[in-house]
């Protein structure tokens, strides 16, 4: 009890304490000392910059007496900066309480690096008494004194050289002042480097006796201590047998198996864990050879060449790391350990071993599982996205190598989201798990079923004739055709499209191959669903569709590029002209990534199909507000024209960007009535409700709305009674043929009658040439858009001013009279 008292850690503690007090209070004085000789070194090196900013400052503002050069007095500013600081810094410091801020400002002003402020700020606000520091303290106070003058004089000089009322008897007295104060600042600046000097040479002497002092309480002190701990020595003897013992517990608690040997090899210990893994009591294994316990194999189960003792001897087992290994025990059974060994020496000299294994059994089966689930799919089994588009991978590759054909499918469920939706996911994830039954059981054996993410599947036949694989797959799209899922009593039917790839010795690529079957299921949904679409590469309908993919990602990089435009196009009212500013239309064009422009009927297309439009919409509203704003800055006064700005059905169904204009509306402050938006007749009638929700939302702001190409679908003139729309835009496809075909010139007759007798103004589009302008105003439409008014141009804050009047047919209703 005694001597667990005499060497526990409070009583370590209590012998070495004295030892470490000093040791930090040496370190700490040391510390102090360096810092403040470092503060110390802050000001004198503020001094010679004072010293010598003060200097120049004379020399400049002499210097500029004689020559007038706005240039000198420039450089005067820099120079007097310099000593302005260290003014700057005392008139902080010195404040109540002091200005720190304004300090470190003022320190860096006079020139002092920055990573002296901390120190100077620190030496003057805590010995500002002290009498050397003091007396310099009084000595800058005159010479900042001075340098005050001195500026005073710089800038009555400065005005009145610069307003032309400077004399030569005022230079003179100038320089004669500059001189005066030359003569006395000199004196005032030296005796303030003579106190900074000898202060640091006090404060020098000061802490190198404060150190002797400590270093020799430390020699006095260590000569006390030795003496007792010579007397602890036999104790510590016995704490390290105490210490041993606890080893010995601490080995028999832990998990791992642990042995130790002598050199040669013979057992001289193993722990219980040891015991356990090796099926040997420590009792009978005690003086056998480590080999006697098990064998050592490799990661292949092949004997391995070296015994354990030379691996751990030669090192190949030490240095922290952990090496895997089976090992095989006397009934033949394996386990997988890691093992880590290490020579046990003693007074430099090897007397045995020491071996640690670690049982990974349950590890190699986490490890396992987390491999399988990397490359599975968990809800059915089946190989994930990643490990079907590896194996493809796998496939193509031998097909550079060995000739053979393959085949690659695409399945997607037909309507499987009425079941999640009716049903829920667990009806869902019920009806993925018979489909993947049934799918794995119309394949071969060795072929790959995937599932590729939601209700999509991937499946490769490898080695598989293009007729075998179109009969595999019409089988697969049966067996799913059918089956009968019923969920609690609700039947369903279910159905799949297949897309299907042949994949032969022709170069090609993962990418390639997956877009080609992505395709193909694609065109298989379009085409009605549940059916077979084999992929043809001069497939027209194929090639249409991969070129919209391909403007998809166009369309993506535009935007964050920015390379959409917009144009103008003016519409011209073809009666009285208006009051107001005008008419215009705002088209949208692409420059591609050589710089060309792309007229949008090459990507609008695209966009609709894979639902871009609300963003290139969104990209069309911002960016007219922001030109209009600009031009109303610009023109406060002036009239401007209405815009008019097309918009898709998809967007006018979006309740988001109802939220998005107001937004706009309230940034860019823009008067609602300056907007025209623009929808065509078949998104209207075909999304009707949302569209009149959508036209009475924006006309109650005081927005204005055009249907566009109307009856270019020949619909039913009884839906524009329920579209509260201002214009009516006569589609092109009557208008530029109506000289040469009387059905559409009666057409377009028919469409203005019934416009206006609504209450709408009409628009007529294409109009190319004076005779059909003439026609138009024969007819009686009250707008015309068309190369014949205008042909588009880059929208600007130009497009947006009132065009004037032109000159118009005469319209000649009989002869001798005309309207």
């Amino acid at each position: 009890m005694n001597q667990t008292r005499t060497l526990g850690t409070p009583r370590l503690l209590g012998i070495v304490w004295p030892f470490i007090a000093v040791v930090l209070f040496q370190a700490l004085l040391g510390g102090v000392s360096l810092y403040m000789l470092s503060a110390v070194r802050g000001y004198v090196a503020g001094e010679s910059l004072w010293s010598k900013g003060q200097k120049d400052a004379i020399y400049y503002l002499n210097l500029y007496a004689d020559s007038r050069d706005e240039a000198i007095f420039n450089k005067y500013q820099s120079a007097i900066a310099v000593p302005q600081g260290g003014h700057e810094l005392r008139v902080a410091l010195d404040q109540q309480p002091p200005n720190i801020e304004a300090a470190r400002v003022a320190i860096l002003k006079g020139g002092n690096h920055p990573d002296d402020i901390d120190g100077v700020i620190w030496l003057y606000l805590n010995f500002r008494h002290f009498r050397y520091h003091e007396k310099a303290i009084d000595l800058w106070r005159v010479g900042d004194a001075y340098l005050v003058q001195l500026d005073a004089i710089a800038r009555e000089m400065h005005q009145r050289i610069t307003t032309g009322h400077a004399s030569d008897a005022d230079i003179k007295r100038w320089k004669d002042q500059i001189f005066a104060i030359n003569e006395n600042v000199t004196p005032a600046a030296k005796a303030f480097s003579d106190a900074l000097g000898e202060g640091s040479r006090v404060i020098l002497r000061l802490l190198l006796v404060i150190n002797l002092a400590t270093a020799l309480g430390l020699i006095v002190l260590a000569l006390m201590r030795t003496h007792k701990l010579l007397k602890q020595r036999h104790a510590f003897a016995d704490a390290l047998q105490l210490e041993k013992d606890r080893a010995q517990i601490t080995l028999q608690s832990i998990g791992d198996g642990v042995i130790t040997t002598d050199v040669e090899g013979a057992i001289a210990y193993m722990n219980p864990a040891a015991e356990a893994l090796t099926h040997w009591k420590a009792e009978q294994a005690t003086g056998l050879p480590l080999a006697a316990l098990f064998n050592l194999l490799d990661e292949n189960a092949q004997a391995d060449g070296f015994t354990l003792i030379e691996h751990i001897l030669s090192g190949q087992l030490s240095g922290g790391s952990e090496h895997s290994k089976l090992i095989q025990r006397l009934d033949g059974s394996t386990v997988s350990v890691t093992l880590v060994g290490a020579p046990i020496r003693n007074a430099g000299k090897v007397s045995g071993t020491v071996l640690v294994l670690h049982d990974m059994t349950q590890e190699r089966q986490y490890i396992a599982n987390l491999s399988w689930q990397a490359t599975h799919d968990a809800l059915t089994g089946l190989a994930n996205r990643r490990e079907f588009e590896y194996r493809l991978e796998q496939a193509l590759h031998n097909l550079t190598r060995l000739s053979g054909r393959h085949a690659l499918m695409f399945l997607d469920l037909d309507q499987f989201k009425l079941v999640n939706d009716t049903c829920g996911h667990a009806a869902g994830d019920e009806l993925l798990r018979h489909i993947c039954a049934l799918l794995q059981s119309g394949l071969r054996e060795g072929d790959t079923l995937a599932r590729l993410g939601g209700d999509e599947f991937g499946i490769l036949l490898e080695n598989c004739a293009p007729q075998a694989a179109e009969k595999i797959a019409e089988v697969l799209r049966q067996t799913v055709q059918n089956l009968h899922f019923v969920w609690k009593g609700r039947p369903f039917v279910t159905t799949v499209s297949i897309g299907l790839v042949h994949v032969t010795q022709n170069p090609t690529t993962l990418e390639a191959s997956l877009r080609a079957a992505d395709m193909a299921c694609y065109m298989a949904k379009e085409k009605g669903r549940n059916r077979v679409q084999v992929y043809h590469a001069d497939d027209s309908e194929l090639s249409l569709r991969f070129g919209e993919m391909a403007w998809v990602q166009r369309l993506h990089m535009a935007l964050e590029d920015n390379r959409f435009c917009l144009y103008a196009q003016e519409i011209a009212p073809l009666g009285p002209t208006e009051s107001g500013g005008g008419h215009i239309e705002i088209l949208l064009r692409l420059h591609d990534e050589s710089g060309r422009m792309i007229l949008p009927d090459s990507f609008i297309p695209a966009a609709e199909r894979y639902g871009l439009m609300t963003s290139l919409d969104r990209w069309v509203v911002e960016n007219v507000f922001k030109i209009i704003a600009q031009c109303m800055a610009e023109k406060r006064n002036c009239p401007l024209a209405m815009c008019a700005i097309n918009l898709s059905g998809t967007t006018i169904g979006d309740e988001a960007f109802l939220d998005f204009l107001r937004e706009q509306f309230v940034a860019y402050a823009i008067p609602p009535e300056m907007i025209c938006f623009e929808i065509t007749e078949t998104s209207a009638i075909s999304n009707l409700g949302s569209a009149i929700k959508f036209i009475n939302e924006l006309k109650g702001l005081g927005c204005h709305f055009s249907l566009d190409d109307f009856c270019a679908g020949m619909s039913s003139f009884a839906y524009l009674k329920h579209l509260p729309v201002d214009f009516l835009k006569i589609d092109g496809s009557f208008v530029k043929d109506m000289l040469d075909d009387p059905i559409n010139r009666a057409m377009v007759e028919v469409i203005n009658h019934i416009g206006h007798v609504m209450g709408k103004r009409t628009i007529a589009e294409f109009v190319e040439t004076p005779q059909i302008e003439q026609a138009l105003l024969e007819i009686g439409v009250d707008y015309a858009q068309g190369y014949v008014i205008e042909r588009p141009h880059p929208f600007t804050c130009d497009s947006l001013q009132r065009r004037p009047a032109r000159p118009r047919p005469l319209l000649f209703k009989a002869p001798g009279t005309f309207r």
